[in-house]
């Protein structure tokens, strides 16, 4: 009887010693998530690839000159692009084609023809300028560019005398909005254009890229 009794009382001291002078290891995990987002980025090019400034430094009445505006989405993000064009505007005397004289009337100096994709969305006199503003009826996918908006401009037929050596501005200018989230759920791309638009223009308001023509109802 005593031999068993010291038998199990060195079982409880090694149960003890292990207790006491192991370490106990634990099934463990660790996970972690990271999401990272990227800033998107609206930006575009106006280019005129047949333009040739050097050579239009002595216009004539009637004269028909290379001139094609369009827009390069050079950014990340889709976007709503639009063309803004000033005329100047003045005060002459022009010609009808057989030679005889009109009344002296204001008169946009520049016309041009419109090609097909764009779609106008105001006209308004700003100053001495018709201010025409179009949408572009696509939407402009990163790395696109539109159509031109038109080829030519052709100089008013005025009678000679009247603006001789005075320097005339057709001023060109683009704007873009990002597509996603700004075309109000409007159904077709030149309504959604035009509810975007609104938002650029009230967005920009007293800042470099403010639109000249305003608000669109």
């Amino acid at each position: 009887m005593k031999k068993r009794m010291v038998k199990t009382l060195t079982l409880f001291g090694l149960i003890g010693a292990l207790t006491a002078g192991g370490t106990a290891a634990y099934l463990t995990d660790f996970d972690q998530e990271t999401n990272t987002f990227t800033v998107g980025k609206v930006d575009i090019d106006v280019e005129e690839p047949n333009w040739k400034p050097d050579d239009h430094d002595k216009i004539v009445p009637t004269e028909e000159m290379k001139k094609d505006p369009q827009i390069t989405n050079n950014g990340k993000n889709d976007a709503f692009v639009y063309l803004e064009v000033s005329i100047p505007v003045r005060n002459v005397i022009t010609a009808n084609e057989d030679g005889t004289r009109n009344p002296e009337a204001e008169t946009e100096l520049f016309t041009f023809n419109k090609n097909s994709g764009w779609t106008l969305l105001s006209a308004k006199k700003v100053g001495a300028n018709k201010v025409y503003t179009y949408n572009y009826s696509k939407i402009l996918k990163a790395g696109e560019t539109t159509t031109p908006l038109f080829q030519t401009i052709k100089f008013a037929n005025i009678i000679e005398g009247q603006l001789d050596e005075q320097s005339l501005d057709v001023g060109i200018r683009g704007y873009a909005i990002q597509a996603e989230n700004t075309g109000d759920k409007e159904n077709s791309v030149d309504a959604q254009a035009k509810a975007a638009y609104n938002k650029y223009v009230n967005q920009n308001k007293g800042q470099n890229g403010e639109a000249l023509s305003g608000n669109i109802a």
